[in-house]
């Protein structure tokens, strides 16, 4: 059976991962719908990035990702998937201090 090309191949509750050769690509969903200011290096991931600006409070703009592009080459799905877990859990530890009856 064929994948849908719009159907992650691996999906979490803050995360999903794409086959788009020749990347594998990991999106955050808590960023769905952020315009793509630019595409740059992740130095954390050392891969490319689709960046947006997100304002706070005080309406100061900061960059963050939206989604990053792991070249199928470099990197496994097992290795991306690590990653979005990783991710996964920083965002359910952020929610367990605010909002810890929503679980």
């Amino acid at each position: 059976m064929q994948q849908n090309e719009n159907e992650p191949v691996k999906k979490g509750r803050f995360y999903f991962i794409y086959d788009r050769p020749p990347n594998l690509v990991m999106e955050d969903k808590t960023k769905r719908g952020l315009e793509v200011r630019e595409r740059m290096l992740d130095e954390k991931y050392g891969v490319e990035s689709d960046r947006g600006m997100i304002y706070d409070m005080d309406g100061i703009g900061h960059k963050v990702g939206i989604r990053w592009y792991f070249p199928q080459s470099k990197y496994s799905l097992e290795q991306v998937v690590k990653h979005a877990e990783e991710m996964e859990s920083r965002y359910r530890a952020i929610r367990e201090i605010t909002c810890p009856d929503d679980e």
